[in-house]
């Protein structure tokens, strides 16, 4: 028996054909978005638009799905589930008969009546004015969400809309996370998943569902439409969200009334794929990173300040989920590689071999990963990203490699946030295409996090967490654990941290925090003058050894 998962991502829809007794993928199909630059529709004039379009999820789904089948080279009625995953939040305008504003003819090439993908962050002013409300009025939802709603994030989103489309906003029925909207155009049925709803929709059974009428009225009014056409309850991954319809049965070339699982976040998804449970750490590292980790929900856990968000079983039943995560990670790299060009068009593959043979501190470099802004632990979208020690014999590889570090001097910044407030991080296992393509990037993690990165023999965590929701929701295994035995677990290769590199990065991490202070928090007014000639003596020091 065999179980189907699909995971949309920023730039492409990928699905796979999983053994739901073996974990082992059978077969594959990619469909890269076709509308605007790999995907992500932007706007010249406003840096912070990213919208996708939702023609690419519904051909992304069919050919995909039917590409997977062709490789697995089995027949549609030996698949039992389907499950979901998806990038979040993403949150699409439907109309009355839920199909995206979009199609319309009156909204044709409306940007806002587009799918609001992640990464947009034109919504800044909005998600402020929800976090001082909260504050005043329901300091239990800043709790949730690490004390700052985001700009990423579904009702600031949903609010900039109503200011700066409102013809878009009155014409829209409801809105709903892409998450939600594929299992909804597979059954026709919409049920909110915990995950999109508790991380980035202000959802928790502890207030008895979605953020009251009251606060959202005390926010704008408008708002109070939008929350009467949600639904009252969310479901965990392992709930299903209905049965496949006769029509996309026929589309898919599978069997009629097959489960399909509720929708879930495409990182949470990845982190049930590698096997998640309290004590583990599960990085997704790809364009972003997402750093997920579950406590009992018998565990009391303090306010995290800086988390992203802790939610009920938006991981695993029976558990808090708790995310954080860098903003830009690949992106990054792809930027310095893609748009700056450097030394005339070095390639990823050309700057990683360079930087591999290159010492820790060697290059006198320091940088502040903030391209796309901080996601945890600042929480500040507008915060850009820096490098100090240039000189004119900087290289590329170099600068590169600074990059690299810069990113993982954030993440330790995540699980060190972690640990402080009680959530044990005792094992880190790394998943996403960053960790398949990249040893040069994954031993920096090692050796600036002071542990052992495990990689994921899985190259498709994230749909195979959604294949397992396909499977538990068919019926092939009673619940995630047993789905866990048999699907997962497989680690391919481990990096070990070097001590001698360790000890450079703990001095480089100190200065990485002052400048991480310097310009990312409030009230700090420590003097930097001797920063740019300590990484100098470092530099000199290594050089020299």
């Amino acid at each position: 028996m065999y179980a189907i998962g699909l995971d949309y991502g920023t730039n492409s829809v990928r699905a796979i054909v999983v053994h739901s007794g073996t974990g082992e993928v059978c077969g594959s199909g990619v469909y890269a978005y076709a509308h605007g630059d790999q995907g992500v529709i932007g706007d010249l004039k406003d840096p912070n638009v990213a919208r996708q379009h939702p023609t690419d999820y519904l051909r992304g789904l069919e050919q995909s799905v039917r590409s997977a089948l062709r490789e697995a080279g089995i027949a549609g009625n030996d698949v039992v589930g389907i499950g979901v995953d998806a990038t979040a939040s993403t949150p699409i305008p439907l109309d009355e008969q839920g199909e995206p504003l979009a199609f319309c003819e009156a909204f044709e090439g409306h940007p806002a009546a587009l799918a609001w993908l992640w990464k947009d962050h034109t919504s800044v002013a909005e998600a402020k004015e929800i976090t001082e409300r909260a504050a005043v009025m329901r300091p239990a939802y800043l709790a949730a969400c690490g004390g700052t709603y985001s700009s990423e994030w579904f009702w600031a989103k949903v609010l900039h809309c109503a200011r700066t489309a409102p013809d878009v906003f009155e014409a829209a029925n409801r809105w709903v996370e892409l998450a939600d909207y594929i299992p909804f155009v597979l059954t026709g049925e919409i049920v909110p998943g915990l995950c999109a709803a508790g991380h980035k929709g202000l959802y928790s059974p502890e207030w008895n569902g979605y953020a009251d009428e009251e606060f959202l009225a005390a926010v704008d009014p408008c708002l109070v439409s939008v929350r009467r056409g949600l639904a009252e309850r969310a479901h965990h991954m392992g709930h299903a969200a209905g049965l496949l319809s006769a029509v996309w049965a026929d589309r898919l070339g599978l069997s009629e009334g097959i489960p399909v699982a509720v929708g879930t976040i495409d990182a949470h998804a990845g982190a049930v794929g590698s096997g998640i449970k309290p004590g583990t750490m599960v990085k997704i590292m790809g364009t972003s990173t997402c750093d997920i980790a579950v406590a009992p929900l018998d565990h009391a856990l303090p306010e995290i300040p800086g988390i992203c968000g802790v939610a009920h079983e938006s991981v695993l039943p029976g558990c808090y989920g708790l995310e954080a995560g860098q903003s830009a990670v690949g992106d990054i790299f792809n930027w310095f590689v893609h748009t700056m060009k450097p030394g005339g068009g070095l390639t990823h593959e050309q700057l990683n071999q360079e930087a591999l043979e290159m010492k820790p501190g060697a290059s006198g470099l320091l940088a502040l990963d903030w391209q796309n802004g901080n996601r945890s632990t600042l929480m500040d979208s507008e915060l850009t990203g820096l490098i100090l020690g240039l000189s004119l014999h900087s290289k590329p590889a170099e600068v590169f490699r600074a990059w690299v570090e810069a990113t993982a001097f954030g993440a330790r910044v995540i699980v060190e946030r972690y640990r402080e407030y009680g959530v044990p991080i005792e094992r880190i296992i790394s998943c996403g295409g960053l960790s398949q393509k990249s040893p040069m990037t994954m031993q920096i993690y090692a050796d600036v996090l002071g542990c052992p990165m495990e990689g994921s023999a899985h190259e498709q965590s994230c749909a195979l967490g959604a294949a397992m929701a396909g499977a538990v929701v068919g019926g092939v295994h009673v619940d995630f654990d047993a789905a866990a035995t048999a699907m997962t677990g497989a680690i391919n290769v481990v990096y070990e941290p070097i001590l001698e590199n360790q000890r450079i990065y703990d001095r480089l991490f100190e200065l990485y925090m002052n400048v991480h202070d310097l310009f990312g928090t409030s009230g700090y007014a420590e003097n930097q003058f001797n920063l740019m000639k300590e990484l100098l003596v470092i530099r000199e020091e290594v050089r020299g050894g």
